[in-house]
């Protein structure tokens, strides 16, 4: 099991953080080989499970995450999104927390527990770093595009 922990302040009001950074679909064009459903499609909520697909043909592996907790920003108040992770593979949960930064920017927070089932614990290291690594790549890329 590993924890990772990514922090962007970014010059964003908090709902268009929020937006970059919920809008599911996204997700699978700034992950590598990864393709995002979402059921039901919208509004997003307690309930929605979104499902991220990774890989190519039979290496492929579905990790479904259901929305458990779900509190837009409003009125300038943070706000915060949990998914619990699903799957048969990748277990865990994450969440992400927009919250007025410094100079009128967001303060945007993705934390992640990732279990991979049958992982031996020696490579923990292997998975936290290249979790960081894809992980803030995407977070850069969520918050860079409109």
């Amino acid at each position: 099991m590993v924890n990772i922990l990514l922090e962007r302040t970014v010059p964003l009001p908090l709902d268009e953080a929020w937006r970059r950074v919920t809008q599911w679909r996204r997700h699978g064009d700034v992950v590598p080989l990864t393709r995002v459903s979402v059921v039901p499609p919208a509004p997003t909520g307690p309930g929605t499970v979104v499902v991220a697909r990774s890989g190519v043909g039979p290496l492929a592996f579905e990790d479904p995450m259901e929305v458990t907790v779900w509190q837009p920003p409003e009125d300038g108040a943070p706000g915060m999104c949990r998914l619990e992770k699903r799957g048969r593979v990748v277990l865990g949960w994450a969440e992400l927390e927009v919250r007025p930064g410094p100079g009128g920017r967001a303060r945007v927070v993705w934390r992640e527990e990732i279990r991979i089932r049958l992982l031996p614990s020696l490579l923990d290291g292997v998975l936290r770093s290249s979790a960081r690594y894809v992980f803030g790549r995407a977070l850069n890329r969520l918050l860079r595009r409109p």
